[in-house]
């Protein structure tokens, strides 16, 4: 068979550009080449005294045209590796390999009136009678597996087929997708049997070592199990791009603002990973006014909303950690608030813009309630308020409150004086300054007295404590009170013992006065039903004067809700221990709305010590409105007579008992309404009503 020398086989190099995002700019490409080098010439029978010569070029768009000329051909193909655009969080390493058939100078036409058999787009095919696939040097591969793979990836050519310029661009494309070789040549030998096509692919090098330069917050850990089973393998790029996506999609879940922007491979099996990540440059406040938005002077300092920010300078700037900013500024009731985040003027840096909206900081309130502690009707229970507050005393979130609680028998006036971020302070911790006389009843522990009038316990008390958070969803509290009580009748009269003879001072004076030393650690829970809730605190008092009281009171509470299909069950439970000398009013009182329901408030009994326990099962009816059944159990654990005068026993209460009922909640504005129906464990029934939560 004659050699036509004329025609040949090349092909353009291969590179793998790297791609450019909105947000970086990718530097830095490498380029493989290959030279496809081998040429021969094909003799085509003379059919019917006809030569047919074809020629196949590639146009843009793969648009193909074909025409048959005497002259040589000449045949040009080209593959190549080209990234796409990407947006923020992926860049995926995306291949096209194009081949097409040249011929220079060449004009359309037709000889004799006789045309080529005619492929895809017009392209004339040429019979290939074997198909194989070779190192670029034209030799076998090593490993067999690889060049299994380049065969399986093989769709259109085989042996004995007739193929296409694009057919055979088709097959490169498929062998470079497969993701094993870093270039594909393909390659026409002359052979007796006929043209054998010879694909010669350069494997990729195998995994050996890894490089990632700019990632300085993800986890060295997550990067070995990204690569762990690739070590001491052929690089698959296939798989290279989802580690990439994967690495892409660790930032992304975690609304880090960062990337995977360029991949290196180096001999020796060396990769290198180039990731970007945004880090906060500055944060800025700026205020807008409410009705304009236009911007102006806040009264807010800035470096108090600063403060309640977690995103610093230098961190690489989360979406999740500046939506918890945002909740966190909310949380302080001055303002609205959102977070920009913009281009910084360092490549990979970004700014904060903090546009702030500020509300009204001071204002007044009044309302009505009922107090728990009345066990006469409930009409004796209502009280009124009044109050005034300022949220944000000198711009920096300190808050003044001055209130006022007026009912027949129970009676509060308080000032309130609240730094919740103290200057300088790095934990959070806040200072609460409390001036307070209050009034309220002392028929929990004494019931009423001859004639059925009634007995007040009255209060003074100064002091400051300080909160901070301790732990996720923990917090701790500590202060230092001053107070002095005292027992009343109805005309104010001081008093000393009540109607049976029982002391109402544990001095035996008038007043009892005590510095009181508190320690509280609250739990509180999501407040979702299947959350969980603890509080404990304690109590010391100090004896600084001879006349001061000295004991010490323990208290805890916890609850826990569980879902039960449409309905949820609710349990609690509470106890506490009081040892020294203390005043018989501070005894623990069990019985009433918030402890054993089908009693009065205080009637079950009086203790030293106690244990409530309390069970219940809610379920929505209608819209706001749900059903609820309940029963509880008090327990005084025998120490009521341990109470100096013994009120409890006085007054023949049992101090055990259990209760049980049913009532419906509502939801409104003015918070959750209660109204349950209870019974006891002595067949006497009762009627509760409250506002708010069971305690």
């Amino acid at each position: 068979m004659r050699q036509n020398d004329g025609v040949s086989f090349t092909s353009s190099p291969l590179k793998i550009p790297l791609s450019q995002t909105p947000a970086f700019q990718l530097t830095g490409t490498r380029h493989l080449a290959f030279q496809l080098i081998d040429s021969l010439r094909n003799r085509f029978n003379n059919v019917k005294h006809h030569l047919t010569q074809f020629n196949v070029s590639a146009q843009s768009e793969l648009g193909v045209r074909s025409s048959t000329r005497r002259s040589p051909l000449l045949c040009f193909a080209s593959v190549s590796l080209a990234a796409e655009k990407q947006s923020i969080g992926r860049s995926p390493l995306l291949y096209s390999a194009s081949l097409s058939l040249t011929q220079p100078d060449s004009t359309e036409s037709t000889q004799d009136g006789h045309l080529a058999t005619a492929g895809r787009y017009g392209e004339d095919r040429v019979l290939v009678g074997e198909v194989l696939v070779r190192n670029k040097d034209g030799d076998e591969l090593e490993r067999k597996d690889l060049e299994m793979e380049a065969l399986n990836a093989l769709k259109a050519c085989g042996a004995n087929s007739a193929l296409t310029a694009w057919e055979i661009q088709e097959d490169v494309d498929r062998i470079i997708d497969s993701g094993y070789f870093s270039s594909c040549t393909p390659v026409a030998v002359d052979s007796r049997d006929g043209i054998r096509l010879v694909f010669q692919v350069e494997p990729n090098q195998e995994l050996r070592g890894l490089v990632c330069e700019g990632a300085n917050v993800l986890p060295s850990k997550f990067l070995e199990n990204a690569f762990r089973d690739g070590h001491g393998k052929v690089v698959n790029l296939k798989r290279l791009d989802q580690v990439i996506s994967s690495i892409n999609g660790w930032y992304m879940d975690r609304g880090l603002l960062g990337l995977v922007y360029g991949v290196d491979i180096f001999s020796g099996g060396i990769i290198r990973l180039k990731v970007a990540e945004s880090e906060v440059d500055d944060i800025s406040v700026h205020f807008l006014d409410r009705k304009t938005g236009e911007p102006t002077k806040g009264k807010t300092k800035p470096a108090t909303i600063l403060r309640q920010l977690t995103t610093k300078k230098g961190q690489v700037y989360s979406r999740l950690q500046g939506k918890r900013d945002v909740d966190a500024i909310s949380a302080m009731g001055l303002m609205d608030v959102s977070i920009l985040p913009q281009s910084a003027g360092d490549a990979g840096k970004v700014d904060l813009i903090m546009n702030v909206v500020e509300r009204p900081s001071g204002r007044f309130s009044a309302g009505a309630g009922i107090s728990s502690g009345i066990t006469s009707d409930l009409l004796s229970g209502l009280f009124g308020s009044f109050a005034y507050s300022e949220r944000n005393l000198f711009g920096k979130n300190q808050k003044l409150n001055v209130s006022l609680e007026r009912g027949q028998i129970d009676s509060t006036f308080r000032i309130n004086y609240t730094d919740p971020w103290i200057e300088g302070n790095d934990k959070q911790t806040s200072r609460t300054i409390t001036v307070q006389n209050s009034r309220s009843s002392g028929t929990l522990v004494h019931g009423n007295q001859h004639g059925n009038s009634s007995l007040s316990i009255g209060h003074v008390t100064a002091g400051v404590e300080f909160s901070r958070p301790l732990r996720p969803k923990w917090s701790g509290t500590a202060g230092l009170f001053f107070q002095r009580s005292g027992a009343h009748d109805e005309k104010r009269n001081p008093l000393i013992k009540d109607f049976y003879g029982s002391p109402l001072t544990a001095s035996g004076k008038l007043c009892d006065d005590m510095l009181l030393a508190k320690v509280e650690c609250v739990y509180p829970g999501s407040g979702n039903k299947g959350s969980s809730m603890f509080i404990i605190n304690m109590e010391q008092g100090l004896p600084v004067l001879p006349d001061w009281l000295y004991f010490n009171r323990v208290n805890a509470r916890a609850s826990k809700s569980v879902k039960l299909g449409p309905a949820c069950l609710l349990l609690r439970l509470s106890g506490g221990h009081v040892v020294g000398n203390f005043p018989p009013h501070e005894a623990f009182a069990i019985g009433g709305t918030n402890s054993v329901r089908g009693y009065k408030e205080g009637a079950l009994g009086s203790g030293r010590s106690y244990v409530v326990g309390s069970s219940e099962v809610s379920l929505k009816m209608l819209g706001p409105v749900e059903g609820v059944i309940f029963s509880d159990y008090g327990h005084d654990l025998w120490s009521g007579p341990n109470v100096p005068g013994n009120p409890a026993g006085a007054r023949n209460k049992c101090g055990s008992g259990y209760g049980y009922g049913i009532g419906i909640r509502l939801n409104s504005p003015l918070g959750l309404l209660r109204l349950e129906y209870a019974f006891n464990d002595r067949f006497a029934k009762r009627l509760h009503f409250a506002f708010g939560n069971p305690k």
